[in-house]
């Protein structure tokens, strides 16, 4: 029995070992390069100076970087709750459809795979009237608007495929007892939808850090530095000013920044459930 496990966990190996070899050699590898080269001075064509610690002193001292950490913990505080209440809304509602469902998944799905680039070109154009994109109070909402456009869709799928898992005897039977909609809603449907709405959350929270390409294409971190996100600075640290170093180290604080606001998350939704 023990050689049969030791041969089954080799197969398995076997047939992961590919999948863990390209994993490891582009996510690893990079970090681990990243992590090197944010203790250095390099720029490009030149020698490599170690300098310790000194990139990120640097970043904390950097008022542009500290404005970047503030204007990106915004925008997220902006877009991550306006995404999970269009996603979990526009979810119930295609799941109260009771004919065309596909049709309209599809319709709705169909931003998410547009190109970004392409987005906030339309975007830009459509903002330009009103000017929301020339005024630092209103850039970052315009902006989260464009970002739940992009992507609520795939937010969508998942949280109705949670919704679908809800058995629809247990919701006939509530409404026979006298449940109201959001009754149903609070005691039954919600917390069934608890993993789908952290795996929503999570994700989303990750890519609103990381968000760059509509700040590129609308606003190039304007006006007045207002929409100047932690990616952006990064891009501008090692693309334009040639910082490969600093760049480096406000990529892994970047990085930092979300595994512990993942960490959080996830012990936020263990302990109220």
């Amino acid at each position: 029995m023990t050689a049969r496990r030791w041969r089954e966990g080799l197969t398995v190996l076997a047939f992961l070992l590919p999948v863990l070899v390209v994993f490891a050699a582009f996510r690893f590898l990079p970090m681990l390069g990243a992590a090197g080269l944010s203790l250095t001075d390099y720029r490009p064509g030149g020698d490599f100076e170690f300098v310790g610690a000194e990139n990120y002193a640097s970043l904390a001292q950097d008022d542009v970087f500290l404005a970047s950490l503030r204007t990106t913990l915004t925008y997220v505080a902006i877009y991550v709750p306006l995404i999970v209440v269009v996603a979990l809304s526009t979810a119930l509602l295609l799941h109260s459809v009771p004919w065309g469902r596909g049709l309209f998944r599809a319709a709705l799905f169909a931003p998410y795979v547009t190109s970004l680039v392409l987005s906030g070109v339309i975007w830009k154009w459509v903002f330009e009237p009103a000017g929301f994109l020339e005024h630092p109070s209103t850039v970052l909402p315009a902006l989260a608007v464009v970002g739940v456009w992009k992507g609520f869709g795939y937010a969508m799928l998942i949280l109705l495929a949670g919704i679908r898992n809800v058995p629809a005897d247990c919701l006939e039977a509530a409404t026979v007892d006298g449940a109201n909609a959001w009754q149903r809603f609070r005691h039954m449907l919600l917390p069934s939808l608890r993993p789908a709405v952290f795996f929503v959350v999570v994700v989303e929270t990750i890519g609103a850090f990381q968000v760059f390409d509509t700040i590129y294409v609308m606003t190039t971190g304007g006006p007045a530095r207002a929409s100047y996100s932690l990616a952006y600075a990064v891009y501008e640290y090692g693309f334009k000013n040639f910082e490969i170093g600093k760049a480096a180290a406000a990529g892994l604080v970047l990085w930092a920044i979300v595994l512990l606001v993942s960490l959080t998350q996830r012990r936020a939704f263990e302990r109220n459930p």
